[in-house]
């Protein structure tokens, strides 16, 4: 496997792994508070509406150049990489609260309680909509990554392959233990994500430009170094920043 599928692979994995998490936080919420029945209904409503934009996305993909998909890619790759990693850098430095998958889901739980109960073809509507919107639209961000990362790399199924193997970790998981994955270090997964993508934004776009790489996709290991370093300096200087900032 070469340095860029590689690249792919294990960003689609972690990116869309992520995603699955919030989207297993909800799911298991509406399924506790409103009944499991609901709740797989709304997720197979999700799952089939989520197969349908794929079937109708991906062949489209295919027929536009390479070279005009890796800018358009690589320009969304940049502005998406960049708020996940401003978001993780300001978490890092204390500016901003860490990520706590215990307390969304404890809110999420509380909420779905005290929703009022009302009944539409045999089923709890709050726990069904709930579920259906969770993973409706965390799986939306799922399908925009292995999309635009394997249209860009040119391998859709070596990206679909990495986001399956994230949904088959995070809802074995899920399955067997039924709680939110709160030990997942997901603020450090999230951190590493907002580098990749950031990394393939600065590359693809670069070579949709006409930029050439020397050392082809080898280069990516320059550009990620790059980022990485850029990144914790950043964190250095805002953690310093707030620390002198607080009264002696």
């Amino acid at each position: 496997m070469s340095t860029g599928n590689a690249f792919l692979v294990l960003s689609a994995f972690l990116a869309s792994g992520v995603e699955m998490v919030e989207a297993l936080t909800i799911v298991l919420a509406a399924g506790l508070a409103r009944g499991w029945r609901s709740a797989l209904a709304g997720l197979g409503a999700a799952t089939f509406a989520l197969a349908v934009i794929v079937a109708a996305l991906g062949p489209a993909l295919t027929h536009i150049p390479l070279q005009a998909l890796r800018l358009a890619v690589g320009a969304l790759l940049l502005v998406f990489g960049l708020q996940w990693l401003r978001k993780a850098i300001l978490r890092a430095s204390g500016y901003k609260a860490l990520h706590d998958e215990d307390e969304l889901f404890a809110r999420e739980l509380a909420d779905a309680r005290d929703a009022p109960r009302v009944e539409r073809a045999g089923l709890d509507w709050y726990g069904f909509t709930l579920a259906f919107k969770g993973v409706l639209l965390e799986g939306l961000e799922v399908v925009f990554i292995v999309l635009t990362f394997g249209s860009a790399q040119g391998s859709i199924p070596l990206a679909a392959a990495g986001a399956a193997a994230a949904l088959v970790l995070v809802a074995g998981v899920g399955i067997a233990v039924r709680a939110p994955l709160a030990r997942v270090p997901e603020n450090a997964t999230k951190f590493v994500v907002g580098v990749m993508l950031t990394t393939f934004g600065i590359f693809w776009s670069a070579e949709g430009a006409g930029v050439d790489w020397p050392g082809e996709d080898a280069s990516l290991f320059g550009v990620l170094g790059f980022v990485v370093l850029t990144s914790f300096v950043l964190v250095r200087l805002l953690r310093r920043e707030r620390l002198e900032a607080v009264p002696a």
